[in-house]
């Protein structure tokens, strides 16, 4: 398996934390956030890593080095100016047919493995890991008529369960067709485009551990957990 990591980002959500550290050298726990993915994805059978970067690339390179030390081949994809979430992998040259891509500040016990062969066997051209994620809202909520104004019904703090993308997919090299060359593309771009044109994107929901550090708090949650859940180290 080969795998993209996303690593170009500032990191602006988990400052102060990232004010002179790039995100993926961040700490969690005794080792950087991108350290833990990529060792991660070394024991799941990933041999070859290519990371996009753009902020503080350099910083990012030095501690990486080729990742003969972490037991793999890595790759380095430079943007000069911010792609997005998809864009910088059109940038990417050798790409197998079927590979990984994800953001490099997830801490996740998904097997990857798992994912891929999943993908390979629907014969998808995007395959996306999905997470339920439970959202509350803080206040009650008022049913409304638009018509008459009046109320219909009311809800104190309910809470909502969606779907939502964790930041990890396979993807089919045939998907980079619907992506324009060096402009910003977002993921979001990409699943519209994609539901616009009928292609078919398939998910795979997963219900084990999840987290996206994007801000403080997330941070000082991960920080904790990896302390307990020792699979995600």
């Amino acid at each position: 398996m080969k795998a993209v990591i996303l690593a170009g980002g500032k990191g602006t959500r988990l400052k102060p934390y990232t004010t002179v550290i790039p995100k993926p050298l961040v700490p969690v726990g005794e080792k950087a956030i991108l350290e833990i993915l990529i060792s991660r994805l070394q024991r799941e059978g990933v041999d070859e890593v290519f990371i996009c970067l753009n902020h503080f690339a350099e910083i990012i390179m030095a501690f990486f080095g080729d990742g003969s030390r972490f037991g793999l081949k890595i790759h380095y994809s430079l943007e000069d100016e911010p792609l997005g979430t998809v864009g910088p992998v059109k940038c990417i040259n050798g790409l197998p047919e079927h590979f990984l891509v994800m953001n490099g500040d997830l801490l996740t016990d998904l097997p990857f493995h798992e994912l891929y062969d999943f993908h390979l066997k629907a014969d998808s051209l995007l395959t996306v890991a999905t997470f339920s994620r439970k959202t509350k809202v803080d206040f009650g909520v008022i049913d409304i008529d638009p018509l008459t104004h009046f109320a219909k019904g009311f809800r104190e703090k309910p809470e909502f369960i969606f779907d939502v993308s964790m930041g990890v997919y396979v993807m089919n090299r045939d998907v980079l067709e619907f992506v324009p060359p060096q402009v910003h593309f977002g993921f979001d771009d990409l699943m519209l485009l994609l539901l616009e044109k009928k292609q078919p994107a398939l998910t795979f929901p997963y219900n084990g551990y999840w987290l996206d550090i994007g801000r403080p708090d997330d941070y000082e949650r991960a920080n904790e957990d990896i302390l307990m859940f020792k699979n995600l180290s």
